[in-house]
């Protein structure tokens, strides 16, 4: 027998041998999947015995990555976001969330550069005090891939800028999550809704309390009752701020649409989310300090009280040294939502990225009824539309 024939003995044998332990890898690897994507690649890359080690490694570790995902949160994982607004009052919310959700901040944007709270959350994040550099870094991103460009844009500037700035997310094709309100004048929306879908990204906002426990479990208790009936309903909401409130831009109306708007719209929007659509408002107070009136919605009949003056919270939360009063009751009956308050911006950006979170026609209500309240007539109360906080 020839050498070149022994040889081939040899290696028909071998060939052979790797053959049927490729076949019995495949069934024994997966007995409980024969069919999964998993082991038909694992199989094939096994009968190519020569890159086995390489390739079949590379296949397990992309399966592994795949199975560990958590319900709901997208494959592509973690995000990129960036920031605007990262000196503001409402920014360590949206901080706390990035971080506790997973994902990496990459960028933040502020005129102000008191932004130490960035390194609780976030080391490394590039950050800009001028807008145009932080566009061209940004932009920059975008064009470096998809692994590097910014996914998600949180805002937390001023109010009147926030349409401007959600323009800016969808033109660095990336989804825009943004504080609210989401815009000040109702006939924004329709141009963002064009922008939307023009861009192909999403416009997302932040409407917290809507993912409270018990207010959800008040929603589902009104939803169960018979649908003709009304309820009669007292919202108070006091929150003291002091004089420097009216020397920033939320003291102008024109950039923060007043007490009722910057305090008051995601109580309107849980109003409306639990007893229905607004059928007609009255205005009884509106000062720089203070708003109060009443709604008729399909399902409830409000007296709504908002406030920043000290002096109008109750002797019992004055003595007690608190700052903030917020109150709901539902036929005379307390609502009780006091606490739960400090990872409702997490449950939300939980929503957004597992593909559930608010969008423009969910905030559309309540920036219409802002915007009513804002430039409505106060008039003189009959008794029973008078909140009872209301002095006379």
């Amino acid at each position: 027998m020839s050498v070149f024939s022994v040889f081939s003995v040899v290696h028909f044998f071998v060939c052979d041998l790797c053959s049927v332990s490729s076949v019995v890898n495949f069934f024994i690897h997966d007995l409980c999947s024969v069919f999964s994507v998993y082991s038909v690649v694992y199989f094939l890359s096994s009968m190519v015995y020569f890159p086995f080690p390489v390739f079949s490694f590379y296949f397990t570790q992309k399966w592994f990555k795949f199975a560990q995902r958590k319900p709901g949160i997208p494959e592509k994982f973690p995000m990129n976001f960036a920031l605007i607004g990262a000196a503001g009052y409402i920014a360590p919310r949206h901080l706390q969330a990035i971080r506790d959700t997973g994902n990496h901040l990459v960028a933040a944007c502020d005129k102000s550069d008191s932004v130490g709270i960035l390194d609780r959350y976030f080391y490394d994040v590039d950050f800009f005090t001028e807008f145009e550099r932080f566009d061209r870094h940004a932009e920059k991103l975008r064009r470096l891939g998809e692994e590097e460009r910014i996914q998600y844009v949180s805002i937390c500037t001023p109010n009147y800028l926030h349409d401007a700035h959600i323009r800016f997310a969808l033109r660095l094709n990336a989804d825009a999550i943004c504080e609210k309100p989401l815009v000040l004048n109702p006939w924004n929306l329709d141009v963002l809704s064009e922008l939307e879908r023009e861009s192909g990204r999403r416009v997302y906002t932040i409407l917290q309390l809507r993912v409270h426990p018990a207010l959800q479990a008040l929603r589902e208790k009104i939803a169960a009752e018979p649908a003709d009936r009304v309820h009669d309903v007292d919202l108070t909401y006091i929150t003291s701020r002091g004089k420097w409130y009216l020397f920033s831009w939320k003291g102008e109306v024109h950039k923060s649409g007043g007490v009722s708007t910057n305090i008051g719209i995601h109580f309107f929007d849980l109003l409306t989310w639990i007893f229905g659509p607004l059928q007609s408002v009255e205005v009884h107070s509106s000062t720089d300090r203070q708003a109060a009136g009443y709604l008729e919605l399909q399902r409830a009949r409000v007296r709504w009280f908002l406030s920043l003056d000290r002096k109008d919270l109750p002797a019992q939360t004055a003595q007690a040294v608190k700052s903030t009063y917020r109150s709901i009751t539902v036929d005379g009956e307390e609502v009780e939502f006091s606490e739960g308050f400090t990872d409702l911006h997490t449950r939300v950006y939980e929503e957004i990225l597992a593909g559930r979170g608010h969008g423009i026609e969910e905030a559309r209500e309540s920036v219409e009824i802002a915007y009513q309240i804002r430039h409505a007539q106060t008039i003189v109360p009959d008794a029973e539309k008078r909140h009872p906080f209301l002095k006379t």
